[in-house]
Order: structure tokens, then sequence, then C-alpha cells
């Protein structure tokens, strides 16, 4: 159980909750987890922002559930609520979109929501919920959306909170959703095997503070131990005192990309080199497209408008790579005027347009699918991505010497 309660939330599965206002998603949210986690009341646009909750779900695992604002709300803050919603929408890799069997007759926002789920193949649940006397209403509702659902492939399950045996099948459901493939994924994907001796070179200064590791640098580590290979940690400044000390060169050196050059220079010809941010593009992101959006630097002027995106909502720190050294790389290349914006959290330009570029960061405090999501909309805008590693790699001229 230790385990699972530290898992990132990044590594989970997320479980989106949607439906209109007082359709019961609260209330299913409370029952999941067994604990008043949303404020229930029939109050409409009682959930005034997206209530985020980790737990571990029989037989599912670690999971987030997502209870979002109704999909009609009208209130003041309605559009901003819904802004909200749509973030859950691209982080959600199950669907349970709530019908509330209470007379109406109009379901196209769920229907809606339904077609855009399927579009982009996401599983999706659809609940009608039960409130106190109106089971026959709720399996009427189900005779009338069969046609809908079964186009859809889309499995209808009645629901009533109040029985153990629903939530049950409830639980079993959202298993049989869950992607057969979902996290089967390596870090480090096929570039080790048992055995293999590789070595981590992080440089710990204002960005890792005293006695902590960053996120890709644990969850690398933990990976290269459940691969069973033999891992050896060192700094920049005492990588050649490092490898003096191994009787042969490593099979893989893993660097921060902020010392890709300095790691390069000075490594063994035989030993293969790659970044952690470079292995998280490919992790989290697309690598491919990201490689393709680095050939796009170069065509870059000092007149270029750039997006630098950073998962983290840390406060800047001096040095930091997104904000000062990445944009100190472009400027120093291509001129000081050249317009840098960056973002952070969950905060991306809906109109991407105006940009000539995107450097998009590891993304290791998303998941999988919120990075796509990203990617997505730099595609359908036009407009080129890459990352950070693949990015510095570039620019120090090394992209076609590291391993991916």
């Amino acid at each position: 159980m230790a385990e699972l309660n530290s898992t990132p939330n990044a590594n989970r599965l997320h479980i989106g909750i949607l439906g209109r206002t007082n359709s019961g998603k609260s209330t299913l949210l409370n029952v999941l987890t067994g604990q008043s986690t949303s404020i229930v009341s029939e109050v409409a646009g009682t959930t005034t922002d997206i209530v985020y909750k980790a737990m571990e779900i029989n037989p599912l695992g670690p999971c987030v559930l997502m209870d979002t604002a109704g999909l009609e709300d009208t209130t003041v803050l309605g559009a901003q609520r819904l802004e909200k919603t749509k973030l859950a929408m691209d982080k959600a890799e199950i669907a349970i979109i709530v019908f509330p069997a209470d007379g109406r007759a109009d379901f196209a926002a769920e229907l809606g929501l339904l077609d855009s789920f399927r579009q982009k193949d996401i599983p999706v649940l659809c609940l009608i919920n039960i409130f106190g006397d109106n089971e026959a209403a709720a399996a009427n509702l189900k005779a009338q959306l069969k046609g809908r659902l079964k186009e859809s492939k889309v499995e209808a399950l009645l629901l009533d909170c109040s029985r153990a045996k629903d939530v049950e099948s409830l639980r079993l459901a959202l298993a049989r959703l869950m992607p057969e493939d979902y996290d089967n994924e390596f870090i480090t994907g096929r570039l080790v095997k048992e055995d293999d001796v590789v070595l981590l070179v992080m440089p710990q200064d204002i960005q890792a503070p005293k006695r902590r590791l960053i996120l890709p640098q644990v969850q690398t580590i933990r990976e290269l131990l459940d691969r069973k290979c033999t891992v050896v940690s060192t700094t920049a400044e005492k990588l050649e005192l490092a490898l003096s000390r191994l009787s042969v060169p490593p099979q893989l050196i893993i660097t921060d990309s902020q010392v890709f050059k300095h790691v390069y220079e000075h490594k063994p010809a035989e030993s293969r080199l790659t970044s952690f941010s470079v292995l998280f593009a490919a992790y989290k992101g697309d690598l491919s497209y990201y490689i393709e959006g680095a050939q796009h630097i170069d065509s870059l002027t000092e007149k270029s408008r750039v997006l630098i995106a950073e998962c983290c909502t840390h406060a800047p720190l001096k040095e930091d790579i997104g904000r000062e050294k990445i944009p100190c790389m472009l400027r120093k290349r291509f001129g000081e005027n050249m317009q840098i914006d960056v973002v952070s959290g969950t905060d991306f330009p809906v109109e991407l347009s105006g940009y000539d570029l995107i450097i998009q960061c590891g993304g290791c405090m998303f998941n999988r699918k919120f990075i796509m999501a990203r990617i997505q909309k730099a595609k359908e805008a036009a407009v080129p991505m890459t990352n950070y590693g693949v990015t510095i790699a570039y620019l120090t001229g090394i992209l076609d010497k590291i391993s991916f």
C-alpha cells in the first residue's frame, strides 16, 4: 500500500467524471473514494473547480479521480469552470459520463462529450444515476440510449450509489476499460538490458535543493533497479573521476540536458549517451515529432516568437533551464530581441498560430495523455514543437550523436 500511495500523480490512471450540474458526479466521487471528497448539494454549480483525488481503486491500482464542474454551468464563473473541465478532458484516460434519470429529455451535451472522447479513442463508461425511487425512469432512459450507445460501442450502467453491489459493478466496468498496455512502457525504453552498467550524471544545483533528487531522476533510478541494471551516480564535475573508477565503460550514460555538451566531450566512445529530458520526451510525448520540430530551429530569426511550456509551477529560480538557459541559448544564436514567452503548470495558450516554435519540458508532472493533447494542438495549429533536451542537443550540435 505504501508503494501505491507514493505513486506520483503523473503515473496514475486518470479518470474523469463529467456531466451536467446536479447529475450526481460528486456523489459518485465520494462513493468511489469512500470519503466526503466533494461537497454534495442540490444547489447547482457546487463544484466550482476540478476536484482531484489520488487513491487506489481495486482492481485498477493507483488512480486520480477528477470531479468536474457541470457542463451547462451558467453561473458568473461558468466559462472559467468549463475551461478547467476541458483540462480534465485532456488528462482523462478513462471518462465516466453521468446521465441523470430525472426526467430531462435532451442529452445532446452528454452525447457530444461521448463523441469527443470516442474520436480520441478514450474509453468511456456511461452511468445512469438512480436517485431514490426512480429506478424505473433510469431503466427507461437506458433503453432510450441503447441504440446510440451501441453505435458508439460504449457500455451503459445503472448505478444506485447506496447499493454496494452496484459500486462493485462500477469498479469492474472501469477495469474492463483500462487500456491493455497501460503503464507497460519503460522510461529507458530499449536502451538497457539486465546487467548493464548505467552512469547517471546529475548536477546538484539550485534546481535540486540539498538532500533532494528531482522526480525524473528518482523514477529513472527505480526503473533501472527494477530492470536489474547496475546504477552509478555522479555529478558533472566528478564525471571523469567516476569513469576512471569503473573497470569497464558504462553501456549507457544518462545526463541532465544542461550538461549535455560537457558529458559528450568526456564520455568513452563506446558509451551511448542520452538525457533525462530526452527519455521523458519519448515516455510522455512523441520523440519523433520533437526531433522533427527541432529541425525548424535553424529557420528562427531575431523576429521569431517562441513559446516555452514548463509543466512545473515552481517559483522562477536562478539559472532556470526553461526561463533562463534555453532563452539565453536561443538569443545568443538568433538575436537578443527574439520574443520568448514562458508558461507554466496547466497554462497553455488557446491561440498558437502566432508562434514559430513551441519547446515543451519533459512533462514529468503530467500524464502522457495531457502532453499528447498539447502535441495535437500544436499539430492542428501547424506550429513545430520540440522538447527541452532535444533542443539543447540540437543547439550544441550533438542531436545525431545521442541515443533514443
